[in-house]
């Protein structure tokens, strides 16, 4: 039987490689993704270059456009360019259509239901973690706390899984302040022992706080990310479960958020790497 061998320039096997991808577009949104990521709130064209891998006058040309329609800022005195307002806009039509409380809803129930504890999302706004959703077990004795209700960002153990996958410089800002309250009241700070948590943190992918705000009440809590790689909030479980479960219920809840954050387009294997 004679044998076919196709030419490399064979239509049929260049029609299998093709990628329907656009250069310019794939590189402008990788540079909106750099930025996005950095912890700098502004870079330079080289440092957006370097990191994106394009030549400064592609990335420039790239920048430009994308300043003409508010997407990118450029500072004219330090020459950094940033995100723009117009993202604001894009923003808020993909919130006003995705309510996060209908992703998390049904991961709290379970939540609640399987430890008979509380379970709540919390969303990060500036320096506080606001509770957005929430799902409390039905058994007669429970931790109540209202939608709205406001935690800072360093308390709990909620504060250290947020602190714990912020990008090295935000994290080192954070804990160079001088009042934290990782462990309730800030005269209670323990540096040395707090890196240590940090550190088994993103190991185990939740943190946890024994009666650290009150007494007799424990919390696990697991960060959740967003599209970006970012954390945009955390799952926290709270109840009077004794010290003994905090492993059980910190790997449920540490599976949990990378569901949902799975479900909020973050990419899970490079965030919890």
């Amino acid at each position: 039987m004679k044998k076919t061998v196709k030419h490399p320039n064979d239509p049929q096997k260049a029609k299998s490689a093709y990628k329907p991808l656009v250069p310019a577009v794939e590189q402008a949104s990788r540079v909106l993704i750099c930025l996005g990521r950095s912890p700098k709130y502004k870079m330079t064209l080289t440092e957006i270059c370097n990191q994106v891998g394009i030549h400064k006058s592609k990335g420039y040309s790239i920048l430009n456009t994308l300043k003409q329609f508010g997407l990118v800022e450029k500072d004219p005195q330090t020459k950094t360019y940033s995100l723009g307002v117009g993202l604001v806009f894009l923003a808020r039509n993909v919130l006003d259509n995705l309510d996060l409380r209908d992703i998390v809803e049904p991961y709290l129930g379970s939540l609640a239901n399987e430890t008979s504890c509380t379970a709540l999302f919390g969303l990060i706004s500036a320096e506080q973690v606001f509770i957005i959703a929430k799902h409390e077990a039905d058994h007669n004795v429970g931790i109540t706390i209202r939608l709205g209700h406001r935690f800072h960002i360093t308390s709990g153990a909620h504060g250290k899984a947020i602190v714990a996958f912020m990008p090295d410089e935000e994290r080192e800002k954070i804990l160079d302040r001088k009042k934290l309250y990782f462990y309730g009241d800030a005269s209670a700070m323990d540096t040395k022992r707090l890196r240590k948590e940090l550190l088994e943190c993103r190991r185990s992918g939740f943190a946890q706080d024994k009666g650290g705000l009150q007494p007799g009440i424990n919390a696990v809590s697991a960060p959740v990310f967003g599209p970006a790689g970012r954390v945009i909030g955390c799952v926290i479980l709270i109840g009077a479960f004794p010290d003994a479960l905090m492993q059980k219920h910190g790997q449920k809840i540490a599976g949990v958020v990378r569901r949902i954050s799975g479900k909020l387009g973050a990419d899970t294997d490079r965030v919890y790497k």
